[in-house]
C-alpha cells in the first residue's frame, strides 16, 4: 500500500465520521456549529487550549462543542494528558478522551513511490495528525488552569465590544433597506436597522454574518466565489460565513434567537458529495473569524 493510500485510508475514517455526524444534524434541523448556549452549563466562547490559551479552530471547534453539550461540560478548556501531568494535575481514570487533528504535510523519502510533482520535486503529502484531549471538568488538580478570563453575558460589556469589532474593521456598512447583504463589488454591506430585528442583538448576528463575506474580499483573504447564487460554491461560501459569524458570536458572547438557515438543503448537498468539504469550510469559517478577531487585538488559533 502506498503513501497516498495510507494516508487516505487513516484520515478518510475521520472525515467520513465528522461528516456523517454533521449531516444527520442538519437532517434533523439541527445546526452543529448553533448550540444551546442558555442551557446554564456552558460557558459562552470558543474552545482553548488550557496549556497554552489559544484558541482552537477550524473543525476542532464543531467537534469540542459536540462534545461539551453532549457530556454537559461546564469548561471551554481542554488539554492532552501530558498537559495535565505537565500543570500538576491528571485525568481522572476511566474518562474518555476527545479526538482533535490538523492538518499537516510531509515528504516522502526518496525511494518512496510517489508521482512528482510540475518541477520534478516529491510531491507533498497532505495527512491528519490526531490528538486526545480531555476537557478540565474530567481533570483533578487543575483548578486554576480555567481561571482565564471567559466570555460574558452581560449585554453592558457585550455589545461595546461587537461594536468596537465591527467599528475597527472600518467595512463600509450600510444602515437601512429591508434585507442584509454584501456586494462584493462595491465592496460594502447592507443592513437594516436594529429596531427592525424582533431582538436587537440578532443585528449584531447579521453583520457578523456578511463580516464573514467581507473577510473574503480579494483585497483581505480573496475566498469569494465567482459563481452566484445557487451554485455550489456559492453554498459553501455561505456555510463558510455562517460558522465565522457562529465562532464570532460565541467568542464576543452573542446569543442570537435567529439564524441564518436558508442554505439547508445545498449545504446538505455540498457535504454528502465531499466528505472534506465541512473540513475545509470550517477552517476557511476560523481564518475569517480569526482575521476579524485580529481587529480586536487578540491572540489566534492553535490546532487547525
Amino acid at each position: 500500500m502506498g503513501y497516498q493510500d495510507k494516508t487516505a485510508r487513516l484520515g478518510g475514517s475521520l472525515y467520513s465520521e465528522v461528516t456523517d455526524r454533521i449531516v444527520a444534524q442538519i437532517e434533523e434541523g439541527t445546526l452543529p456549529w448553533v448550540r444551546p448556549w442558555d442551557n446554564g452549563k456552558a460557558a459562552l466562547g470558543l474552545p482553548r487550549n488550557a496549556g497554552t490559551g489559544r484558541r482552537y479552530s477550524g473543525i476542532n471547534v464543531l467537534i469540542l462543542w459536540h462534545r461539551l453539550f453532549e457530556q454537559g461540560y461546564g469548561s471551554q478548556r481542554w488539554l492532552t494528558y501530558r498537559q495535565a501531568q505537565a500543570l500538576g494535575g491528571n485525568v481522572r481514570r476511566g474518562e474518555q478522551g476527545t479526538t482533535v487533528c490538523y492538518a499537516d504535510r510531509f515528504t516522502p523519502r526518496e525511494d518512496d513511490t510517489v508521482p512528482a510533482g510540475p518541477d520534478g520535486e516529491p510531491r507533498q503529502i497532505a495527512f491528519l495528525k490526531r490528538f486526545t484531549v480531555f476537557n478540565l471538568d474530567q481533570c483533578e488538580g487543575l483548578e486554576d488552569a480555567g481561571s482565564s478570563p471567559v466570555t460574558t453575558w452581560n449585554k453592558a460589556l457585550i455589545i461595546p465590544r461587537a461594536n468596537a469589532l465591527i467599528g475597527a474593521t472600518g467595512a463600509d456598512i450600510r444602515i437601512g433597506g429591508g434585507e442584509a447583504y454584501y456586494a462584493p463589488q462595491d465592496d460594502y454591506i447592507r443592513v437594516p436597522r436594529p429596531e427592525h430585528f424582533h431582538e436587537p442583538i440578532n443585528w449584531f448576528r447579521t453583520v457578523l454574518h456578511e463580516l464573514g463575506h467581507w473577510s473574503g474580499h480579494r483585497s483581505r483573504l480573496d475566498r469569494l466565489p465567482d459563481t452566484g447564487f445557487g451554485s455550489p460554491a456559492y453554498a459553501r461560501e455561505e456555510l463558510i460565513a455562517e460558522m465565522a459569524s457562529a465562532f464570532l458570536c460565541a467568542e464576543l458572547g452573542i446569543v442570537p434567537t435567529v439564524r441564518h438557515a436558508d442554505y439547508l438543503g445545498a449545504w446538505l448537498s455540498v457535504l454528502r458529495e465531499d466528505s472534506k468539504a465541512i473540513f475545509r469550510a470550517a477552517s476557511l469559517a476560523s481564518k475569517a473569524a480569526d482575521y476579524l478577531l485580529a481587529y480586536l487585538g487578540e491572540g489566534g488559533e492553535d490546532h487547525d
